[in-house]
């Protein structure tokens, strides 16, 4: 019977245009930043681990996983009539208000041993200077942190549109940011750095996370949410909020020490390594965050509910959908991440203060992370099927599994190799790790769930991946034929990547709907309908 249109699709069309949105203005601020600061610099490396940390002790002692455990708790609050779901949401905001601001002034005091934990390889003179950064970065923590509680209150009440849109503050005041550095003459060269320039790039960048937070706020009171602070924040079941976000923080924990190790290793690999490992990492998120995290969140709230009334079938149904749809679109952006990594990064970053050898490096490194694009994607969605059960201690579990292969793995290539080669390792330790830790998380949900429709989700997936192959194959093909034309230089990559993109995008259409991959149908009728 052909699958009707899903209810998914129709409530994620207009956060998938603000989420795309949202992450080219990001795209932006990464092309702006590599321009002004210099990728392969000294500076940029600097500038990307201080900007990271606040993120990664996010992440530790708050999580982007623990939101997984938020979302359901407050769809249960919104939904019981016996609870006042304003005042759960309003404790729960104090709780973290003040448990985070405790953190952001431990961490102030602790910037020097943080930063020598992150970046052992710096120089004195990256060391000071990433230390300066790192404080004046750390009250980061606490603007994520409201961000993701009020996002959560917005997504239980289905307001799933508004908050893609906050992350478009932050990156606008970034790239106002860099202008500014430029405009004052700020170069990649560490030795050049005024002391107005420091504080142009430190002020600037927090300004932008306080601005995602400011914005978040407004669209909360136009939902009806009352912000306020409590005094007292109990009564919303703290002990049962910790028992959940104990396993999260597990988890979250070992995916943070797989950066550490990471960045480490880097640090010490070369000039340059941490920018341009941490700007192809940001590239392959792209498509990621645009496809699959707007499926998640919209799926996680309808998943929960189907938890609640016992619905295990639903929530098989909308699992299936979510990874077939996520995965039409991931596995040809894969396809075109193998083949033209390279030719994108040089067409992208090849400006200003960047250097041409560091990216055709990075196009190089995002290649690796474009065989991990589709495990890591599926392995997510995956998990929030758990996470809707009320179970976070097998998802945090697997995450462990996943993070734990992934430092073996690149502490193993350390040793193997070294230089540019072992940057590229280390996506390749990724992409290896997901998808060992796709397989297993899917025999745990199918013994959890009774099935995860297996039969249909090989079959849609084996014609994805013939699709997007004799895509790929057509597109390396193009590019080789462009590249043996008089068109050379920044010219010429932008014509082989271009015509590239047309023929295999062309392809791939083609060759899916020959292997009657429904699910392409499916999507482009969505979206048609949502213009009518």
């Amino acid at each position: 019977m052909p699958e009707q249109q899903p209810r998914l699709l129709q409530a994620g069309r207009t956060m998938a245009v603000a989420t795309a949105i949202s992450r080219l203005t990001g795209f932006v601020r990464t092309l702006v930043l590599a321009a002004a600061l210099g990728l392969g610099t000294g500076l940029l490396d600097v500038y990307t681990a201080a900007n990271v940390t606040p993120n990664t002790i996010y992440e530790v002692v708050f999580g982007g996983a623990l939101a997984s455990v938020l979302v359901p708790l407050l769809v249960r609050a919104t939904d019981d009539d016996d609870i006042d779901g304003d005042l759960f949401a309003q404790r729960l905001l104090s709780l973290v208000v003040y448990c985070l601001g405790a953190v952001v002034m431990v961490t102030v005091i602790a910037a020097p041993f943080i930063v020598d934990l992150y970046a052992p390889g710096f120089s004195l003179e990256q060391r000071q200077l990433a230390i300066m950064f790192t404080r004046y970065f750390m009250p980061q923590i606490l603007f994520y942190a409201v961000s993701a509680v009020l996002t959560a209150v917005l997504n239980a009440r289905g307001r799933f549109a508004s908050p893609p849109w906050a992350p478009v503050a932050n990156n606008v005041v970034v790239i106002a940011t860099a202008a500014a550095f430029m405009l004052v003459g700020g170069t990649g060269k560490l030795e050049s750095l005024t002391q107005s320039q420091t504080l142009i790039l430190s002020i600037g960048t927090t300004t932008g996370v306080a601005a995602q937070m400011f914005v978040l706020i407004l669209t909360s009171r136009r939902a009806g949410f009352r912000l306020r602070l409590r005094v007292n924040p109990r009564g919303i079941g703290i002990r049962r909020i910790a028992a959940l976000a104990g396993w999260t923080i597990v988890s979250v924990a070992a995916a943070q020490a797989v950066f550490v190790v990471i960045t480490r290793i880097a640090s010490q690999s070369g000039s340059g390594a941490i920018g341009i490992y941490s700007h192809a990492y940001t590239l392959f998120q792209m498509p990621y965050a645009v496809i699959a995290i707007t499926v998640m969140t919209g799926v996680l709230p309808r998943m929960s509910r189907a938890a609640a009334n016992r619905d295990l079938a639903q929530i098989t149904a909308d699992l299936s959908q979510s990874l077939r749809l996520t995965s039409v679109v991931l596995v040809p952006v894969s396809a075109a991440l193998i083949v033209l990594g390279p030719n994108l990064t040089t067409l992208l970053f090849a400006h200003g203060n960047a250097s041409s050898a560091a990216a055709h490096l990075t196009g190089k490194v995002l290649a690796a992370f474009g065989l991990a694009l589709v495990p890591f994607a599926a392995h997510q969605i995956m998990l929030r099927a758990f996470y809707a059960l009320g179970d976070t201690r097998t998802p945090s579990l697997l995450s462990f599994t996943v993070s734990a292969i992934t430092i073996v793995t690149c502490l193993a290539a350390g040793r193997i190799t070294s230089g540019p080669n072992l940057i590229i390792a280390l996506a390749a330790c990724s992409a290896m790790a997901y998808a060992i830790g796709l397989l297993v998380t899917a025999q745990l949900l199918r013994r959890r769930l009774g099935r995860v429709d297996g039969r249909r989700l090989l079959g849609a997936h084996s014609r994805m991946v013939v699709a997007a192959a004799v895509a790929g194959l057509a597109t390396a093909l193009t590019t080789r034929a462009v590249n043996t034309t008089a068109v050379t230089g920044w010219t010429g990559t932008l014509v082989s990547v271009g015509a590239a993109t047309m023929v295999g995008a062309g392809v791939y259409a083609l060759t899916a709907k020959a292997l009657h991959v429904t699910e392409l149908k499916t999507l482009t009728a969505a979206f048609r309908s949502s213009k009518t």
